[in-house]
C-alpha cells in the first residue's frame, strides 16, 4: 500500500475521532484541502503520521483548540473584494430599506473583517439602527477575534483602500481608534452583533433573516457539504432574500440551483426564488 493510501486512512480515522471526541465534523471537507493543512499541522507540532496527530488531538482538547486554525481558513480583510459591497449598497440595499428591520447572517466568519465592514456600510446607508447581523463561525478564538474589532495597524491601508473602492462614503479613520499598533473599531458598532458557534456540518437553522453572507467558505467543502449549507441558506432566508458568495464560488452545480436567480452575476450575489 502506497504512503499516501495510508495517509488518507489515517485522516479519515482523524475526522471520525473528532467527531466522537467534540462533536465538529469535518468529514464533508474537501480532501485535497484537508491533507494540505494536516501536513502543515505534523509540520508545526512535530508529529511523523496523522496517527501522532491524532493521538495528542483526542487527548489534549487544548490541542484541538489550536488545530482549528487548520481546519477553518482565517484569512480575510475588510471589504475584501469591494466590487462585493459595491454591488450590495447598489442592488441589496435599496430593497433592505423597504423592511423596518433587518436580520443579517454572516457565515463563517473568521476573524470578523467582514461584519465589521457590514455595519459600516448599514450605517452609511441608514439601516444600522434597525439591524442585526449575526456573526457565526466554529472557532471560538476567531469568534472572540472577531468580537474584538482589533485588527493591526499595519493592515488599516489596505482597508481603507478597499473601503474607498467600495463606494464609502466617509473616511475608513472615523470608525476606529488607533492604539499601541493596533486600531480598535467603534463600540457604536458592536451593538448590533450577536456572536455564535455554529457549524454549517451539523446545526441547524437558527433565525429568518434577510441577507446571508457566506464567503469564501464553501470552496472547502465537497458538494454534499456545500448542497448542506446552500439548504440552509435556502430555508433560513425570507421571500426574495439575498445570498452572498465568495468570487470562487457559485450555485451552478448546487441542487438548490434552481432556488434562487442571480442578482449580480460578477458578484456572486442571487436571490431567492
Amino acid at each position: 500500500m502506497l504512503e499516501e493510501d495510508i495517509f488518507d486512512i489515517e485522516l479519515k480515522l482523524l475526522l471520525e475521532g473528532i467527531l466522537l471526541r467534540y462533536q465538529h465534523d469535518f468529514r464533508d471537507y474537501s480532501v485535497a484541502s484537508l491533507r494540505r493543512r494536516m501536513q502543515q499541522a505534523m509540520e508545526r507540532y512535530g508529529c511523523a503520521t496523522v496517527s501522532e496527530l491524532q493521538g495528542r488531538i483526542l487527548h489534549e482538547p487544548a490541542m484541538f483548540a489550536q488545530m482549528l486554525q487548520f481546519f477553518t481558513v482565517q484569512v480575510s480583510e475588510m471589504f475584501r473584494d469591494p466590487a462585493y459591497f459595491r454591488a450590495l449598497r447598489e442592488k441589496v440595499v435599496p430593497i433592505l430599506q423597504t423592511y423596518p428591520s433587518i436580520k443579517i447572517w454572516v457565515a463563517g466568519c473568521s476573524s470578523g473583517e467582514e461584519v465589521w465592514s457590514l455595519a459600516i456600510m448599514l450605517e452609511e446607508e441608514g439601516l444600522l439602527e434597525r439591524a442585526m447581523i449575526y456573526a457565526t463561525d466554529i472557532n471560538v478564538e476567531a469568534l472572540a477575534a472577531a468580537e474584538a474589532g482589533i485588527y493591526a495597524i499595519e493592515r488599516i491601508a489596505q482597508f481603507s483602500e478597499n473601503y474607498k473602492l467600495s463606494g464609502g462614503k466617509r473616511s475608513l479613520s472615523d470608525y476606529y481608534t488607533a492604539a499601541y499598533n493596533g486600531a480598535i473599531f467603534d463600540r457604536r458598532l458592536r451593538r448590533h452583533f450577536v456572536f455564535a458557534d455554529h457549524s454549517l456540518a451539523t446545526d441547524s437553522v437558527f433565525s429568518e433573516v434577510h441577507m446571508v453572507s457566506c464567503r469564501n467558505v464553501m470552496i472547502y467543502f465537497n458538494k454534499d457539504l456545500q448542497d448542506r449549507a446552500v439548504g440552509l441558506f435556502h430555508e433560513t432566508l425570507v421571500n426574495r432574500g439575498f445570498l452572498g458568495l465568495g468570487m470562487k464560488e457559485n450555485l451552478l452545480f448546487s441542487r438548490h440551483a434552481d432556488s434562487f436567480r442571480e442578482l449580480s452575476a460578477a458578484e456572486k450575489i442571487y436571490q431567492r426564488a
